[in-house]
């Protein structure tokens, strides 16, 4: 009985000298430091292990689990977490299933959709080239000219995606949005406020940057600016008069004041020169400021002018003598403060 007592000890302990090595290669820690890697379509093992290897403290027995476990013929290609205190089998299985750790993407108010495409390329496997070309593409199926006509169907927003992204996948997302966004009372309110939606656009887009973004004045601006639109007024609307400069320079001037010469800039977009609406929006809009205009406050306003008082804020009258005094009020404080 003590032998047999003695061999079992025996065996438990070779057993725990065997095992020990084989559970540190496969489940004991080996991610030194959390991190991402980001691992390219059709990428060898040892591009794999270059990426990685950084984030390990032994990079031979991950290298053994890997081919043991065969992942050079069954690498996904994405973005990776590196979670420190993770072990080789647990990274080997991630990279084997796909298993991408989503990215944050902030579509601000752009000015056109080039713009857009040049900070999401940043976090995706596509270029810029690649997701442009696949836009224009998306664009002349739905009978548009290009991408820049794709602007409507983009919110600005906070989205995730993945960095494996392609174009097509990343514009579907926001086609779903779109038709989601316009559901049956939208389309009546649209309907009721006798506008296209292009239309509808291009004046949340002015509302949008007419507010900085402030919600709490847009159905102000809104119903002033559909005041002025129905008696065929001329809106002129300074963030308008920015765009179309901004638009012949690539979007590259930093305009900080209008002078009266940027008034008459030849453009469909500059409203101080044309009546009515501009022909498509001037910046990604996102949905509160599309529900402002279709929720346009009635007022009597037709004159807005900046408030030097409450920076970021308007006065509104519908007083041409009242709008001359603030205009002078707004005018006087720029060159106080030496704003060219």
């Amino acid at each position: 009985m003590k032998k047999i007592i003695f061999g079992l000890i025996i065996l438990g302990v070779l057993s725990g000298f065997f095992a020990y090595p084989f559970y540190k290669k496969y489940k004991g820690n080996n991610v030194s430091q959390s991190g991402f890697i980001i691992i390219p379509r059709g990428a060898s093992l040892k591009q794999v292990l270059d990426s990685i290897s950084p984030y390990l403290s032994d990079i031979k027995s991950f290298k053994e689990v890997a081919i043991s476990k065969h992942l050079e013929d069954n690498i996904k290609a994405g973005r990776y977490k590196i979670q420190q205190g993770e072990g080789n089998n647990s990274l080997v299985n991630m990279i084997k299933a796909g298993r991408q750790a989503e990215d944050t993407f902030r579509i601000k108010d752009f000015d056109d959709v080039y713009q857009m495409v040049g900070r999401v390329s940043r976090k995706t496997e596509s270029d810029s080239l690649n997701f442009v070309q696949s836009l224009n593409r998306i664009a002349k199926e739905k009978g548009l000219n290009s991408a820049e006509d794709l602007k409507p169907y983009f919110f600005a927003d906070t989205y995730h995606f993945y960095w494996t992204t392609t174009p097509e996948e990343f514009f579907k997302r926001f086609e779903k949005e779109y038709s989601e966004f316009w559901n049956e009372e939208r389309i009546a309110k649209e309907k009721a406020l006798g506008l296209s939606r292009n239309q509808i656009y291009a004046l949340a887009s002015i509302i949008q940057k007419e507010s900085g973004g402030k919600e709490d004045e847009q159905r102000t601006i809104a119903g002033l600016y559909l005041n002025r639109y129905k008696k065929g007024m001329k809106l002129q609307s300074d963030p308008t008069v920015i765009y179309a400069i901004n638009k012949d320079f690539q979007f590259k001037k930093n305009i900080k004041r209008i002078y009266h010469k940027d008034l008459s800039h030849p453009s469909s977009y500059n409203t101080y020169a044309h009546a009515g609406i501009p022909p498509g929006p001037i910046c990604v809009v996102n949905k509160s400021s599309i529900d402002n205009v279709l929720n346009a406050e009635k007022n009597n306003y037709i004159f807005m002018c900046a408030d030097p008082k409450r920076i970021g804020y308007h006065k509104f009258t519908h007083s041409d003598k009242e709008h001359v005094a603030n205009a002078k009020a707004y005018h006087d404080w720029l060159n106080r403060n030496k704003i060219k």
